[in-house]
């Protein structure tokens, strides 16, 4: 029995089913038993490039150099066994048996990627502006979860189960415990996320290429991969081989390509997945606490070198200097847009919620009204995937901070009920040539019917016009806070008489 293979397949998925647990329950109306941030604490990429960006200690510094005083022990363990993007990818290889048998040198070439990646992201990152959201990889499945996986899951099985009670009519037992779903799993309000489709493409497409080469993200774009690579090289725990009959078999499945040809290995590359010592035919490979890792005699243990050297290292920071340097207008964007997003409540400095903010979908997830959606191009490339509130899908509900609770870098901050009632999203402006009461001399009053503020931030004040009392609302700077429920609730079409601007 491959006991080894086996507990890491365990792992795998206990750990995929518990970063997915997180992410679901921590979904309006449900309270799961640890925090949304739980994985992402332990996420030296976020929390190192985060750390820099802002010149600040962002909470879980401490597990994070855990983490990599766990790995200058054991190596590469948390690709391997606990990463859920990493497990995810396994199980979409697991049709692909064996990889391309690719030279020692062209692996070590392409391995590079990975480095070069994480380089520039701490350039970046440096010069106030992070970007690790694009490849950390518990972001990019977290992302999936929350904004593809979750609402296709729960619509697909809200509808199974009402058209199977109404087609056969069991409104018995299934029925009790559909409606029990319904407060719980089920309870989920997820309507509607613009670029969802995008988001998947761009996950698809990271999952789809194992199909190309094993692990293919792992072993050639991963940055926080490139991190756990380096500390791995040092690891104390070791591949041992002896004897060895030399057929190369385990360096032909390697899913990481870490074994070299003549069988010694690249530490770094190498994610523990136990294969080898079950594929070898002479049961000659142990993983061991050893000071020497033994070859078969005869065999040069050189291999290429994993990681980045330190000529390379220099041309990739000049060139990335070069880059922010040449691309940094693009990656802010025009400042003219950036007047009409409307960012969750609690965000005050545009810039560190940027930086702040790594794209994981959590806040928008949970919005109660759906209103929290992703922004594409439309403040530029360094507002990709971040949430703002389009008033008319959906509101800020007056008494939810569910957006700041759940928030795993405090980019939307962490607000009391009192705090946020007060906390200004924007104000709302009247048109007064869309205005049923101030173009049309027409009853309505809705926006100030469903102002949540209890002194009204939205008034009335009576005009006699032709013998009839009209009552044409207007906004009280002073109070309205930018909700977005006016303008969500304006029965105007197609275009809203009352509407939210950033202030």
């Amino acid at each position: 029995m491959k006991k080894l293979v086996l507990a890491r397949r365990i792992s795998q998925g206990l750990f995929l089913l518990l970063f997915i647990y997180i992410l679901w329950s921590s979904t309006y109306p449900l309270k799961g038993l640890l925090p949304p941030e739980t994985f992402f604490r332990i996420n030296p990429l976020i929390v190192f490039v985060a750390s820099v960006s802002l010149r600040v200690v962002l909470p879980g510094l401490i597990l994070c150099v855990l983490m990599l005083i766990l790995t200058l022990i054991f190596g590469r363990f948390f690709c391997g066994w606990i990463c859920p993007l990493g497990s995810t990818i396994d199980i979409a290889g697991a049709l692909r048996r064996k990889s391309p048998n690719l030279t020692d040198k062209l692996n070590a070439k392409l391995g590079k990627g990975k480095f070069v990646i994480m380089v520039i992201i701490f350039i970046f990152a440096y010069f106030g502006i992070q970007i690790a959201w694009i490849f950390d990889p518990m972001v990019i499945m977290a992302r999936f979860v929350s904004l593809n996986l979750i609402p296709s899951v729960t619509l697909s099985l809200d509808k199974a189960f009402s058209a199977v009670i109404r087609g056969f009519k069991l409104y018995g037992p299934l029925y009790d415990f559909y409606r029990a779903l319904k407060t719980s799993v089920l309870g989920v309000r997820v309507a509607y996320f613009s670029h969802s489709l995008v988001i998947f493409l761009f996950f698809a497409l990271i999952i789809s290429a194992s199909g190309l080469l094993k692990r293919f993200w792992c072993r050639l774009i991963c940055p926080l991969g490139a991190i756990y690579a380096l500390a791995a090289r040092f690891s104390l725990l070791k591949r041992i081989i002896s004897p060895c009959v030399n057929c190369k078999r385990c360096k032909s499945l390697c899913r990481m390509g870490a074994i070299h040809d003549d069988l010694s290995y690249a530490k770094g590359e190498c994610v523990l997945c136990m294969d080898c010592i079950y594929d070898c035919p002479a049961h000659a490979t142990v993983f061991a606490f050893a000071k020497k890792a033994m070859v078969e005699p005869g065999a040069k243990n050189e291999g290429a070198k994993d990681g980045i050297s330190r000529k390379n290292f220099l041309v990739w920071l000049v060139i990335s200097v070069i880059s922010f340097l040449g691309f940094r207008n693009r990656l802010e964007g025009p400042a003219a847009p950036r007047a009409n997003i409307i960012r969750p409540p609690g965000v005050e400095n545009e810039d560190e919620f940027l930086d702040r903010c790594i794209r994981c979908g959590n806040c928008m997830k949970v919005c109660i009204t759906n209103g929290l959606q992703p922004l594409l191009l439309q403040q530029g490339l360094s507002g990709i995937w971040t949430p703002h509130l389009i008033p008319e899908i959906g509101y800020c509900e007056y008494n939810c901070t569910l957006c700041g609770n759940v928030c795993p870098t405090q980019a939307i901050p962490r607000l009391s009920l009192e705090q946020k009632r007060q906390a200004r999203l924007g104000l709302a402006r009247i048109d007064h040539a869309l205005c049923l009461p101030w173009s049309k001399s027409k009853d309505c009053i809705v926006c100030e019917e469903h102002c949540p503020i209890s002194d009204k931030a939205i008034k009335l004040k009576e005009e006699n016009i032709q013998g009839r009392i009209i009552k044409k609302p207007f906004v009280d700077p002073a109070l309205c806070i930018g909700c977005g429920i006016c303008q969500n609730k304006c029965p105007v079409r197609p275009e809203r008489a009352i509407k939210v601007e950033r202030t």
